[in-house]
């Protein structure tokens, strides 16, 4: 799959402060939840900062008094700060926890909201795996990032601003000389800030294509069986997943190194604090005490900013999430929905009509020119012609999956861009070449697009469609699960379900798409039996490979080159003894071969 396939975002190489900005409207919500996460963070410092000072005091009072040292008052000192630095612990996994998995459920829920919004267009050049990683990887990282970010800046802050008070206020000069390390900790972190962040980014496209390519393979997998083709295909992802593994490498290989400088940094300064306080200590200027306090203060220097350095990688990383997620919520549908609608959604469909009409897909050659069509309620049209003519771009366009480029589509003659999508795709029934079911039984696939229908009403739209008998020979009747995709039944029974399911909301307008193309002449004889049947009054757009389906409507068009070549009905366009007649009997011929 090439890069160009998939439309990964340029992402901006610095800290994008406007971004997380527009992310953090998720953490809103849960402010209190933030602020008290805080408080705790801050008091977690602050039994860090007590505990070597306390460990320093003991060790002055034992020095001084010897056996004699009252250290009961210590004692307590330490109960009471280590009881509070439990609770601390406890509460913040529990405050930050909460806090990921909500704003995740918020981020993933209004994710999917979006994309249930957005244009057939958007879906056309972003593969499943692809959005997959939108919803998963993501999703969970950016939370994840976002619950636990806050408690570790604000405890590694406070830890280093508490620190260097008390080293401050107990020697300013030994505290200067400790606090040297701080400009070459800078400095590390600033180096390896871009790199870190750029690898991270690598990765997590590299990890969409990957993705993508992992999840196109599932469900082509019956595809790949049959030409046998597993080698190739396994050529293809060891390609993707190696650019994956060069990437992650080289991420792990500079936070590898990242964080030992931190660590060596901050042993510079326990060793600055032994050289230079231990002379302190001879000379009188400050006690062992001090000295052992500054030491673990220079030592503890090492978690904050480890912390804080790694809290600041992850965040790096979780920018490439944030902009990929936050460029999905930007994205404005191609179909908008009217602000101001001119009709009612509940009004009837009389008519339909192309008034010039032209479209090109995006980057591609136009598909229609100047086509003109009126159909009225009652009507079939039929569409026949050769692959890519552009009949399933009409009937697209016609749903309004996609609006015109050039010239307008008139409903009731007012264009239907000044009436709600609602109003228009709640009255569409529509039958596919190769029909989806869900992965539920029977009953729930056929009431799909009808929530509140009844069992018998569910049961009725099946007898309309010559489906009911093979349901009820099923093993659980109605309530037998379809499988994934439909893949406990045939193809033929799929397709009498689907029709069922389009039909149990007496839509005003029904599309048939190539529905029996794929089907054997039994079950095609069972849905043409339907077909006829509920066509009666409505406006019905038939895509057809087999002619001999089409043979009713009332007017057939055959498309080329996104122009009408020939329209008639069945008996005019076979006088006419042109392409259609062509077609028709080449088949027919074929078909009498065949059998």
């Amino acid at each position: 799959m090439s890069d160009d396939t998939i439309h990964d975002e340029d992402f901006q190489a610095r800290w994008n402060w406007g971004l997380w900005r527009q992310v953090l409207r998720f953490a809103l919500p849960y402010k209190r939840l933030l602020v008290a996460m805080a408080v705790v963070a801050i008091l977690t410092a602050c039994c860090d900062v007590a505990v070597p000072f306390l460990t320093g005091r003991i060790i002055d009072e034992v020095v001084d008094a010897g056996t004699e040292s009252n250290l009961f008052g210590y004692g307590v000192a330490f109960a009471v700060v280590m009881t509070v630095f439990a609770m601390c612990i406890f509460t913040f996994i529990l405050l930050a926890g909460r806090i990921a998995t909500s704003i995740c459920y918020d981020i993933r829920q209004a994710s999917f909201e979006k994309l249930q919004e957005l244009s057939f267009s958007y879906f056309d050049h972003r593969p499943v795996g692809w959005l997959m990683a939108r919803l998963t990887s993501d999703c969970s990282g950016l939370s994840r990032i976002m619950g636990w970010a806050l408690l570790d800046c604000v405890w590694g802050v406070c830890m280093i601003l508490g620190i260097s008070t008390v080293m401050f206020i107990l020697n300013w000069q030994l505290a200067l000389l400790v606090l040297t390390i701080t400009p070459p900790l800078l400095f590390a972190s600033r180096f390896f800030h871009r790199r870190l962040l750029l690898t991270s980014r690598h990765m997590r496209k590299a990890n969409s294509h990957m993705t993508a390519s992992y999840s196109e393979g599932l469900m082509g997998v019956r595809t790949t069986k049959s030409l046998v083709r597993q080698p190739q295909n396994l050529g293809e992802f060891q390609k993707l997943s190696s650019t994956m593994y060069g990437d992650s490498i080289s991420n792990a290989l500079y936070a590898a190194v990242f964080l030992p400088i931190v660590i060596t940094l901050c042993s510079v300064g326990v060793g600055l604090a032994l050289w230079f306080g231990s002379g302190k200590v001879i000379e009188g200027s400050i006690t062992v005490g001090t000295l052992v306090v500054f030491i673990a203060y220079a030592g503890h220097l090492a978690n904050p900013i480890s912390e804080m350095a790694q809290t600041l990688t992850t965040l790096q990383g979780a920018q490439a999430s944030a902009e990929r997620i936050q460029q999905l919520f930007d994205t404005e549908p191609e179909v908008k929905e009217s602000g101001d609608a001119l009709v009612a959604p509940q009004e009837s469909i009389d008519s339909i009509e192309f008034e010039d009409v032209g479209f090109a897909y995006r980057d591609g050659k136009p598909v229609l020119d100047e086509f003109r069509l009126n159909v009225k309620t009652g009507q079939t049209i039929a569409l026949v012609g050769p692959t890519g003519g552009g009949k399933s771009t009409i009937v697209s366009l016609a749903c309004r999956f996609y609006e015109p480029t050039n010239g307008r589509i008139l409903i009731n003659d007012i264009d239907y861009r000044k009436r709600s999508i609602h109003s228009l795709q709640s009255n569409l029934g529509i039958v596919l070449q190769t029909p989806h079911l869900f992965r539920d039984n029977v009953r729930e696939n056929i009431r799909y697009g009808r929530l509140d229908a009844t069992d018998d009403e569910v049961e009725s739209v099946a007898r309309l469609v010559n489906a009911h008998d093979f349901i009820a020979d099923l093993q659980d009747g109605y309530d037998t699960d379809v499988g994934e995709g439909g893949n406990n039944l045939s193809t033929g029974q799929k397709q009498l379900i689907s029709l069922a399911r389009a039909l149990l909301s007496n839509p005003q307008i029904l599309v048939m798409d190539e529905a029996t193309s794929s089907v054997d002449t039994e079950t095609e004889a069972l849905i043409q039996s339907a077909v006829d049947r509920v066509l009666s009054g409505r406006i019905a757009f038939v895509i057809a490979h087999r002619l001999s389906t089409i043979r009713n409507a009332d007017q057939i068009l055959l498309i080329a080159d996104g122009q009408i070549a020939e329209s008639g009905t069945h008996d005019q366009l076979m006088r006419q003894r042109g392409r259609y007649f062509d077609l028709y009997t080449n088949q027919f011929a074929q078909d009498q071969m065949s059998n």
